[in-house]
């Protein structure tokens, strides 16, 4: 595909009209043009953070400086990346994977990409956020063959310094030197970062980027190609979509990003009938993949700000005629979708310009600044998760008692529900505290394969309203803002669990330290169920203390609770196994 266009239809169309004019009218088209910062305030925007305009042109210097790195990795026979990050330094990756996976299919060697907000493999790139161990076990069967990146913007995360520490033991008991480890390990960050001196001090190969680009705007930039080029996808192609696309934002006249940032800024504000279509459902032809949970992640830091934000759901969350969401299909096979009220059809370098731009707008119709990060609460939430380590010390965490204990799932919530019916009763109090303009969202941090996703049908037509869901860390990381800096209408299903029985890495202990990775995924569920009390919004933490056992029941809960429609009849994917 070398084309680009975006089309829409209906109400969406007639905000999406009455916003690009006053758009144009107030000269946002052309200040954009020209990378005025004044966009947004004499002060709050420098003009080095509208650099991702040039990113098409300015990171081929990038591709020519790492091509000597590419060579050398070959030579080595280093063929296997393994990208640590969470949240926007891992998704743009995986996307160029999947794309390249899809653009030479012999090879990928089985799936292009795995799941988005999870650990993926795809082609030559395994992906760790602190989600399954499954490929965490397949990146540790090929050290012979891997070169560790190790991604973000500031300092390392829990997980990128728990995962280091397991990948430099790992290389030390292979029988690597001290020099030779160091080889191993590429860190991707900004110039004059904590972590860009901690890398210096190890002696690990260096990537610098501009620490005035926003990270939720960095496809582009290292961040994106970097990892992907080592293995083995073409960012020269990805730059020339995203350099055809150019042109057409730089004027008003058939410019597609504005008209996409109308359609997502538009509809998020108030219309005539007081509603505020602020939820987009995005479709990819396959199925979603990392460029929905990368475009999630950039609407959510870019607009999830002083109560406003676009929150972006996977289909299986959004049941029939939400009145407030509205479909965006991505590259949709037909000319017209019945699902999507807007389609968007361009290739990656060009959707990941097109998106950017368009979320650049959008922020500016709602009063927000886009390139602002996500505020304090990231870093709150993993500050909180690294004080409930230490006050462990290698014992319980505390996470308090639960409110009750239903086989072996420990219930932890504030709500009120009867404690005679058990799970059921708290999955229905949890339902019901829903807002009618509201979503619920399922974040689980386990360490086998289980998603909300598969719970997600049920849960929205049980509560009528949309349902997120996404493995943790990643997926509140990436997706954080707007949950707790945005509108404030979540509620929240957290899952953490005890190691999963005959999984060897589930809870495998992170050297120089006083925890394992088992006890580090449940740290982060804690400290993000935490940080949505505080806000004040709905929440129920399920502990599972047998994992599998747990899962089915979680499952048969959800099924019960939500088996009948507001009609009296029974779901079809009710009756379904998670």
């Amino acid at each position: 595909m070398s084309g680009f266009d975006v089309l829409t239809r209906g109400e969406v169309l007639h905000a999406a009209l009455q916003a690009r004019d006053y758009l144009v009218d107030c000269g946002v088209p052309a200040a954009l043009a020209a990378k005025d910062p004044r966009l947004w305030g004499r002060r709050s925007v420098d003009h080095s953070r509208l650099g991702w305009l040039d990113l098409p042109t300015a990171s081929r210097g990038l591709l020519d400086q790492i091509d000597g790195l590419v060579a050398e990795a070959r030579y080595s026979g280093l063929d296997h990346i393994v990208l640590i990050g969470v949240g926007a330094e891992t998704y743009a990756a995986q996307a160029v994977m999947e794309a390249h996976a899809a653009h030479t299919p012999a090879l990928t060697g089985g799936s292009p990409g795995g799941s988005p907000g999870g650990a993926a493999s795809g082609g030559a790139l395994t992906v760790l956020d602190g989600g399954d161990t499954a490929a965490l076990a397949t990146a540790l069967e090929r050290l012979d063959r891997t070169l560790v990146v190790l991604s973000s913007k500031a300092g390392v995360s829990l997980e990128g310094d728990a995962y280091r520490r397991v990948f430099a033991a790992a290389f030390r008991d292979h029988g690597l030197s001290d020099r030779e480890i160091a080889g191993r390990f590429l860190v991707i960050t900004d110039h004059g970062s904590p972590l860009h001196d901690f890398a210096r001090q190890c002696g690990y190969r260096i990537g610098l980027t501009d620490p005035y680009l926003p990270g939720h705007f960095g496809a582009l930039s290292a961040y994106g190609l970097v990892p992907a080029v080592l293995a083995g996808a073409d960012a020269h192609r990805l730059l020339d979509e995203a350099a055809a696309l150019a042109p057409a934002l730089a004027g008003h006249d058939d410019n597609p990003g504005l008209l996409l940032g109308a359609i997502l800024g538009g509809s998020a504000q108030q219309g005539e009938g007081g509603l505020a279509r602020d939820k987009v459902v995005l479709r990819e032809p396959g199925g979603s993949g990392a460029l929905t949970a990368w475009i999630a992640q950039l609407l959510a830091v870019g607009t999830g700000k002083r109560g406003r934000g676009v929150l972006a759901f996977e289909p299986p969350g959004v049941p029939r005629g939400c009145p407030d969401a509205h479909g965006i299909a991505l590259n949709p096979r037909a000319a017209t979708s019945e699902d999507a009220d807007t389609s968007v059809w361009a290739p990656l370098g060009a959707q990941f310009l097109l998106w950017e731009y368009a979320t650049a707008v959008a922020g500016w119709l709602l009063g927000v600044n886009p390139f602002e990060p996500g505020g304090t609460s990231v870093q709150e939430a993993e500050d909180d998760a690294a004080a409930l380590l230490r006050a462990a010390a290698g014992g319980r965490l505390p996470g308090g008692d639960p409110v009750l204990v239903d086989g072996d799932i420990e219930i932890h919530t504030a709500l009120p529900f009867r404690t005679d019916i058990g799970l059921e009763a708290v999955v229905a109090a949890l339902l019901d505290r829903v807002p009618g303009t509201g979503y619920l969202s399922v974040e689980t941090y386990l360490s086998g394969e289980f998603s909300g996703r598969y719970l997600a049908p049920a849960l929205a037509r049980g509560a009528l309203r949309p349902v997120g869901y996404g493995h943790g860390p990643g997926h509140l990381h990436a997706t954080g803002p707007v949950h707790k800096d945005g509108p404030g209408t979540g509620a929240f299903l957290i899952v953490t669990g005890d190691p999963a029985p005959g999984d060897a890495l589930a809870d495998l202990p992170v050297p120089g330290r006083s925890y394992g990775l088992g006890r580090l995924r449940t740290a982060r569920g804690l400290a993000e169920e935490r940080a949505l009390r505080r806000r004040g919004l709905p929440v129920v933490r399920l502990h599972l203390r047998d994992p599998a056992a747990g899962v089915e029941r979680l499952a048969e809960a959800v099924r019960a609770v939500t088996a009948t429609d507001p009609s009296g009849a029974a779901g079809p994917e009710d009756t379904g196994k998670a």
